[in-house]
């Protein structure tokens, strides 16, 4: 999978704009508090992690498994910390380093769901928060284009979630105060924007 990913940052144009940014960036602006320690988890070319900067986080720091998109992340932000940790592996903190992890457009591509959460849940601290989006994949969208749009068989999409598994996995691994939203009519592309507390 690492070598996936590589290809696709080296493929990429220098700047992107993620979609639906306008979106996903005041979803993120409202989860961050003063002072938090916050972890951009898969950070990509770091567009997210900044926004944690400039939303107010005292620490930031992001991670990904593409080489390629950190070498794009220092560039964009020499003065962030960024690290590479290994696809699907254990995160290099130690437990309750973080108030918030910010997780954008990452569960739908993780192998190990149960180690991604387990290792979410593990790095923030007791109280914390977790910020998280991903496609919406509910059952009327579905029927409308198929299946086969949004999980080719050479696709990096590994999972679909809608509303309701997407909570229900978030507290089978022992979140709290979960919401999830999913603005936009059913029938379009939208995002599953997702809060829980550890």
């Amino acid at each position: 999978m690492r070598d996936y990913y590589e290809e696709l940052w080296a493929r990429l144009p220098d700047r992107l704009t993620p979609p639906d940014f306008q979106r996903r960036r005041a979803w993120l602006r409202a989860a961050v508090r003063p002072a938090d320690r916050a972890l951009d988890l898969g950070c990509g070319d770091g567009v997210f992690t900044g926004e944690l900067t400039a939303a107010g986080a005292a620490t930031v720091v992001g991670v990904d498994a593409a080489q390629a998109a950190l070498t794009r992340a220092r560039a964009r932000h020499p003065d962030l910390a960024f690290h590479r940790v290994a696809f699907d592996g254990p995160l290099p903190f130690a437990d309750a380093s973080f108030d918030l992890v910010w997780a954008s457009e990452v569960i739908e591509h993780t192998a190990d769901t149960a180690r991604f959460l387990s290792e979410l849940r593990r790095v923030l601290t007791p109280g914390g928060r977790v910020a998280l989006t991903t496609p919406d994949h509910g059952r009327l969208r579905l029927l409308i284009d198929g299946i086969e749009p949004h999980s080719p068989p050479l696709g990096d999409h590994l999972h679909l979630y809608t509303r309701r598994s997407l909570r229900t996995i978030l507290s089978e691994f022992g979140f709290t105060d979960i919401t999830v939203t999913a603005p936009g009519p059913p029938w379009r592309y939208r995002p599953l924007l997702a809060h829980a507390t550890r």
